[in-house]
C-alpha cells in the first residue's frame, strides 16, 4: 500500500493552519530568509507552531530553504538549518547543493534533522537525475512541472526507492524551474533567490528575421494555470506520492478552498482503492461549505504536458485572473445592463470581460437585481454578446471568511476499575500504544447507574483535535460513584498522554542523509547543456564548489547571479511551451508551414529583444539574451 499527501502552501502561520484544517496532508512554508517566494517569510515561533499543530494530526511541515546562498550568508542559513533542526520541522525543501553540509552540521550539533527534499529548482526531467539526487540522501525529488504521466512512470520505475512530488494545481513557470535567468538578466531580480519579477507575464511583440511583426503587444508566454484534480489517480498510478498544489503568495480563502476541493478528491480515490492507497495524516474533515476551483484565482486551467503536448496552455490575451464564465451580456442600457445566464449575482461582485481589442477590463456590481445589474460607473468597452466572467464572487468570499472546517481524530475510549480508582484507556486506529490515565478514589455504589454521566463527561472533548467515537465501560465500572470533576481530570490527562503519543511518533529520528563525498561521482550526464553552459548548476558560494569538486567536476562557472552568463547570447529560458506549435505552424505536429523568416524574436515594450531557438528534436523552445 503506497501513502498519498496533499502538500499545501502556506504564506503565513494562518494559511497554514487553514490547510491542516481542511485537509493537507503537509504544509511548505518560508523561513524569513532563503525562500524562493522572499515576500512569503515567516517567524521560527510561527513554524514552529505551525509544526506543532500539525503533528497533532500526523500532518508535517516543510521549510522552503530553496534559494542559491552567497557566500556571505553561509553562516546565516546554516543557523536557521540548525534551528529548523531544534523546531522538529519534517523535512527541507533545497536547491543549493551546500544544504547538505549544512544539515551534517545540524545533525551533529541537535541530534536529529530535517530530511531533504529536491526542490523544482534542481530541475530534474530525468530518472538519471532523479537517481543521483536519492544517492545523495534526499528521500523526495520534486519533478519538474513539464513533465507527463510516462515520463514521471519512468522515473518512478527506474528510481523507486525516492518519493516523487508533482505539482497539481497553481500558476505554472514557462521556463523550467531553477534555469529561468530572465528576470535576473532584466531586472536584476533573480528567480533563484525569490525575487522574480514576472517576465513571462509581460507583453511582447513577436518578429520575424525580416523585423515583420507577427504578433503584437500580447502575453506570448504567459501560460495558464496547472489544475490536476481529474487526474489524482493517474499520477499516483504512475509513482507520484506526494500533490503540491501551488501558491505560497496566496491567501487563507484560496488554500482552504483548493485543499478542499483536492482532499475531497483524494479521499474518493482512497475510499475507492482502499488496498492500493492511503493518506498520509489523520482526522475526518467536516466541511461548511462546497469548494469550487473557478471561484478562486485562476488563469484559465490547463493539464499542461501531462497527457503530451495540448493546445491551449497559454493566455496570450492576459495574465490576470478571469474568474468563472457567469454569462453573456445582453442588453445594455444608461447605467445597467443584462446578463444571459442562470448564474446569481451580489452587490460588490467583480466582473471582467475582454473588450474587441483584446484587453482585459474589469468593474464592480454596485446593484445586482437579478440579472440586471448596475455597476458603479457603466464600462465604455462593454457590447452585447460579449462573455463576461466574474473574478470576485463577494458572497464566496464572505463564506469562505468565516469557519469553513473542522478537522477531528477519531477516539475509543475505555473506561474501568482499578484496585484504587479508576482508569480511562484512549486509542486510534493508528497507534499501537494506548494513551492511559488513572485516578485515585474510593469505590462506593452509586445510588443510580453512572453510565449516562461517563459518557456525557468524557466525551466533552471541546476544542481538542479529536471526537469520542464510543466509550466503552467495563468491569461495571458504573456501579460505582465517580464525580465529574474526577471524570474531566481522567479525560484531560487520558487526551494529552494521547497527544504526546502522536507528537513521539512525528518524532522519531529523521533518515541520516549520506554525506556529500558518500554519493557516487557524477557526470550530469542526463543534462548536456550543463556541459555547455556550467553556469546552469547556479553555483554560489565556497561550500556548494568543494561539493561539486568533490564530485569530479571542476569547471563549474559561477552562477548567473554572480557572474553573468558569460556567453554572447545567454540563454535565459529552455520552454516546453512552443510559440510555433501555439501559432499552429508545428510541422511536425501537423501544423501548416509559416510565411515569417526565421529566426523569430521576442520583443517588450522598452524595446529590448530576446531571441528564440526551436529545438525540435527536443521538442524545446529557447529564449535568449541579446548578443
Amino acid at each position: 500500500m503506497r501513502t498519498l499527501e496533499l502538500l499545501a502552501p502556506a504564506k503565513d502561520l494562518e494559511c497554514g493552519l487553514a490547510a491542516i484544517d481542511h485537509g493537507a496532508d503537509a504544509v511548505y512554508i518560508g523561513a524569513e530568509k532563503f525562500g524562493a517566494r522572499a515576500a512569503a517569510g515567516n517567524s521560527l515561533d510561527d513554524i514552529r507552531r505551525l509544526t506543532d499543530y500539525a503533528h497533532q494530526f500526523g500532518a508535517k511541515v516543510y521549510v522552503t530553504v530553496n534559494t542559491i546562498v552567497y557566500e556571505r550568508e553561509l553562516a546565516a542559513s546554516q543557523q536557521l538549518v540548525t534551528d529548523l533542526a531544534r523546531i522538529g520541522v519534517d523535512a527541507l525543501l533545497v536547491q543549493d547543493m551546500a544544504t547538505l553540509a549544512m544539515r551534517k552540521v545540524a545533525l551533529d550539533e541537535v541530534g536529529h534533522a530535517p530530511q531533504l527534499h529536491a526542490s523544482t529548482q534542481c530541475d530534474t526531467r530525468t530518472a538519471e537525475k532523479a537517481r543521483w539526487l536519492r544517492d545523495l540522501g534526499f528521500t523526495r525529488v520534486v519533478l519538474a512541472r513539464e513533465l507527463s504521466v510516462e515520463e514521471i512512470q519512468t522515473i518512478h520505475r527506474e528510481v523507486p526507492d525516492v518519493e516523487l512530488e508533482v505539482f497539481v494545481h497553481g500558476a505554472l513557470c514557462v521556463s523550467y524551474s531553477g534555469v529561468c535567468y530572465a528576470s535576473q538578466y532584466c531586472f536584476q531580480r533573480s528567480a533563484n533567490r525569490g525575487e522574480c519579477a514576472q517576465f513571462c507575464r509581460m507583453k511582447f511583440d513577436l518578429l520575424d528575421a525580416d523585423g515583420k511583426v507577427i504578433e503584437h503587444d500580447r502575453h506570448l508566454l504567459s501560460l495558464k494555470d496547472l489544475c490536476q484534480i481529474d487526474h489524482l489517480e493517474e499520477l499516483a498510478d504512475a509513482g507520484a506520492s506526494s500533490f503540491k498544489i501551488e501558491g505560497r503568495l496566496k491567501d487563507a480563502g484560496y488554500v482552504k478552498n483548493v485543499v478542499a476541493a483536492y482532499s475531497r478528491r483524494l479521499n474518493e480515490l482512497v475510499m475507492r482503492r482502499p488496498d492500493d492507497y492511503q493518506r498520509a495524516s489523520y482526522g475526518v474533515v467536516t466541511y461548511h461549505f462546497d469548494p469550487s476551483l473557478r471561484k478562486t484565482f485562476n488563469r484559465g486551467f490547463t493539464t499542461y504536458f501531462l497527457k503530451g503536448r495540448q493546445p491551449d496552455i497559454a493566455s496570450f490575451d492576459t495574465p490576470k485572473a478571469l474568474g468563472e464564465y457567469v454569462g453573456k451580456v445582453k442588453e445594455l442600457r444608461r447605467d445597467s445592463f443584462n446578463v444571459a445566464g442562470t448564474a446569481a449575482f451580489a452587490n460588490g461582485d467583480g466582473l471582467c470581460y475582454l473588450t474587441r481589442e483584446r484587453e482585459l477590463e474589469g468593474f464592480r456590481v454596485n446593484r445586482a437585481v437579478g440579472n440586471r445589474l448596475y455597476p458603479y460607473k457603466m464600462p465604455q468597452g462593454l457590447r452585447p454578446g460579449m462573455a463576461l466572467y466574474r473574478n470576485n464572487d463577494v458572497s464566496f468570499e464572505k463564506l469562505l471568511a468565516g469557519q469553513t472546517a473542522e478537522r477531528k481524530i477519531s477516539i475509543s475510549m475505555t473506561f474501568a476499575l482499578t484496585h484504587d480508582g479508576f482508569s480511562l484507556r484512549i486509542c486510534v486506529p493508528f497507534l499501537e500504544e494506548e494513551a492511559v490515565s488513572r485516578v485515585t478514589f474510593d469505590h462506593q455504589e452509586a445510588k443510580k447507574p453512572q453510565g449516562d454521566n461517563i459518557i456525557r463527561q468524557l466525551s466533552k472533548l471541546g476544542a481538542t483535535p479529536y471526537v469520542c467515537a464510543e466509550v466503552v465501560i467495563s468491569d461495571q465500572a458504573d456501579r460505582y460513584f465517580i464525580p465529574s470533576s474526577l471524570l474531566a481530570d481522567l479525560r484531560r490527562e487520558g487526551v494529552e498522554a494521547l497527544s504526546l503519543l502522536i507528537r513521539k511518533a512525528m518524532a522519531q529520528p529523521r533518515d541520516i542523509a549520506q554525506s556529500a563525498t558518500a554519493a557516487p561521482a557524477m557526470a550530469h550526464a542526463w543534462q548536456p547543456e550543463y556541459a555547455r553552459r556550467p553556469y546552469l548548476f547556479n553555483l554560489s558560494n565556497s561550500q556548494a564548489r568543494a561539493f561539486y569538486e568533490a564530485h569530479g567536476l571542476s569547471d563549474v562557472r559561477p552562477a548567473f547571479e554572480v557572474a553573468g552568463g558569460g556567453d554572447a547570447a545567454p540563454l535565459l529560458m529552455q520552454c516546453r511551451h512552443c510559440l510555433r506549435y501555439a501559432l499552429g505552424h508545428c510541422v511536425r505536429r501537423g501544423g501548416s508551414r509559416p510565411t515569417w523568416h526565421e529566426p523569430l524574436t521576442l520583443r517588450l515594450g522598452d524595446g529590448r529583444r530576446f531571441p528564440l531557438e526551436f529545438d525540435c528534436k527536443a521538442c524545446q523552445m529557447n529564449v535568449y539574451g541579446e548578443k
